[in-house]
């Protein structure tokens, strides 16, 4: 892999025109290019899901409760800053972020359910199941996650049927038993309270990282990029995703429930980071981690400083 970095590459039939706004601005500041980005995803998840009336309008507008909430957008962030690294139109990397971001709302809705996390709060108000009931919260959280491949399996989102087929079965398996819903599965087990670091690291990979995975190599995917590329790129992604964990574990030691918008402390008498290593320990680990994954990215130059400001930005956050 070369040490320059990647040319633009449009590999959709496309013509590719960047964006005129900040987002397209490397030197810009990392809050402005997110906010800027996190407003655009809310935009198109507005469009993809508008409201309908009659018997259908319950669930569908507990999807629009949950999916416009805001939120940092993290994940779709990544995803259209790894797809500008190939010159991937915004208009296809805003669609897969959508999706992407659908799979974590639909995530969150069933992890607030009682017979899990029994969370009442989410993003400052009222979890769907309780501004709702729980019936349709579920069935918001599985609408969701089935509308997410539906998007990846549009035309609009890549002319090229192998790039949608391949963003499917990566999402998928990124979603599934073997990744988020596998360590949900381990999270809830009764092994959890006596894990070991590599157990927790494990875990969480599943459970958080396999999504954060997915975000950072979705650009390559829709590029048609070669491994190479897609193997700096995931090398990245699990870096990131450990230690966002491990900035959770700390916020959920240090926050309070009004900056993080949701319970803190839901973590007690478990093993975790935190509990594995201190606190002092937990904030080298993560920065540790931040300089491992902007290691990563080298063989991308400074086409790739923001996805290393969000390294750095995942462990600084306050909430």
């Amino acid at each position: 892999m070369s040490s320059e970095a990647a040319a633009p590459v449009d590999h959709s039939g496309e013509p590719h025109t960047p964006m005129s706004d900040p987002v397209s601005d490397q030197s810009s500041d990392l809050g402005t290019l997110m906010s800027t980005a996190a407003d655009a995803v809310t935009a198109e998840l507005d469009r993809l899901i508008p409201a309908v009336d009659g018997p259908r309008g319950p669930v569908v507008e507990a999807m629009r409760y949950s999916a416009l909430s805001g939120g940092k957008r993290l994940r779709p962030f990544l995803v259209m800053q790894s797809a500008r690294l190939f010159g991937v139109p915004d208009a296809q990397a805003l669609r897969v972020g959508c999706a992407v971001e659908m799979v974590h709302c639909y995530s969150l809705i069933h992890d607030d359910l009682p017979a899990m996390d029994d969370s009442d709060t989410r993003r400052g108000r009222p979890a769907v199941h309780k501004a709702f009931d729980e019936a349709i919260a579920i069935l918001a959280g599985d609408a969701l996650l089935t509308q997410a491949f539906e998007v990846l399996g549009d035309f609009s989102t890549s002319r090229d049927p192998a790039i949608r087929a391949a963003l499917v079965v990566e999402l998928a398996r990124a979603s599934g038993a073997a990744g988020m819903v596998g360590g949900q599965m381990i999270d809830i087990s009764p092994a959890r309270t006596d894990m070991g670091f590599d157990e927790i690291a494990r875990l969480e990979a599943l459970k958080t990282g396999e999504l954060i995975r997915f975000s950072c190599v979705a650009g390559a995917l829709l590029a048609g990029a070669g491994e190479g590329e897609r193997a700096a790129l995931a090398g990245y992604a699990a870096d990131l995703g450990l230690a966002f964990q491990v900035a959770d574990d700390l916020l959920d030691v240090t926050g309070t429930e009004e900056q993080m918008g949701k319970p803190v402390g839901q973590d007690h008498g478990l093993a975790t980071f935190v509990t594995l290593l201190g606190l002092e320990g937990a904030r080298k680990k993560a920065d540790e981690l931040v300089e491992s994954a902007c290691g990563h990215l080298v063989p991308f130059g400074a086409s790739a400083d923001n996805l290393r400001a969000v390294a750095r930005f995942v462990v600084d956050r306050k909430q």
